[in-house]
């Protein structure tokens, strides 16, 4: 029974609206800046995003909260929407996803023919630049329910094919692939000590793990090699703001 039924006729208000058609109605299908091969619907000021907000709030693909020490301020839907709290990543292109798309994009033999995990996949931008590129299948890892809903909207209108997996991975063995790529996790403390030992066995069973972050505050830097930086717009970035140079890495053993 879905769970959003009362007596089997009324709604119950608590689940709040059917994400994907709101989505459809209410964001817009836009160019992320710096990869114009990618469309992703995206929030706007007048999304009204805070109607798709469970009644404890707004929770991000993690179920955490939003990047720490970065200064990132929701103005746009705060003008808007009144008292917004912290904005999903799944509704914006980040700095971290962003240099990772790219790189795939300008590097297709990093996943060409390869099968690739994006793991706390947002938007899902990593998962559609890996198909794009030739993965030979792309699995996007998430447990925002609305963020799965954009996973899949985004993956059509890029014309692409994308398994999701609504859930919390990292406490388990890594699914059977060859690469992984994390954009924008290294955000908090708890975050990073639940990913990084995944990380460690993804890299334990011979998976090559990809990093993008633009210099989050629990970046685990003695782990990463630097294989190309990008300056690229940040969520929260205002037009005309100095783009953030952001990084690409290979996580390595310790």
């Amino acid at each position: 029974m879905n769970d959003c039924l009362a007596d089997g006729e009324a709604v119950d208000p608590r689940c709040g609206p059917d994400p994907v058609a709101f989505i459809r109605a209410n964001m817009r299908l836009m160019p992320v800046p710096s990869l114009p091969e990618i469309r992703l619907y995206t929030a706007h000021p007048g999304s009204g995003l805070r109607r798709l907000t469970d009644p404890e709030g707004l929770t991000d693909p993690e179920g955490l909260t939003s990047p720490e020490g970065k200064g990132f301020e929701p103005e746009e839907e705060t003008e808007a929407d009144g008292n917004e709290p912290q904005p999903p990543y799944w509704a914006y292109a980040w700095a971290g996803g962003a240099v990772l798309a790219r790189y795939i994009i300008d590097r297709p033999r990093t996943v060409a023919g390869r099968r690739v995990l994006d793991l706390g996949a947002g938007s899902g931008l990593v998962g559609i630049a890996a198909a794009k590129a030739g993965a030979s299948e792309v699995i996007a890892a998430e447990i925002d329910r609305n963020g799965v809903a954009a996973l899949g909207l985004n993956a059509a209108a890029n014309g692409v094919a994308m398994t999701v997996m609504a859930q919390d991975i990292t406490a388990g063995s890594p699914p059977a692939v060859d690469v992984v790529t994390v954009g924008d996790v290294f955000y908090g403390q708890d975050v990073a000590d639940r990913v990084i030992p995944f990380l460690d066995r993804c890299l334990g069973t011979g998976i090559e793990v990809i990093v993008g972050d633009p210099g989050r505050a629990y970046l685990p830097r003695s782990r990463l090699r630097l294989l190309a930086e990008y300056n690229v717009p940040d969520f929260g970035q205002t037009k005309g703001s100095a783009l953030t140079p952001s990084g690409v890495f290979r996580f390595e053993g310790s």
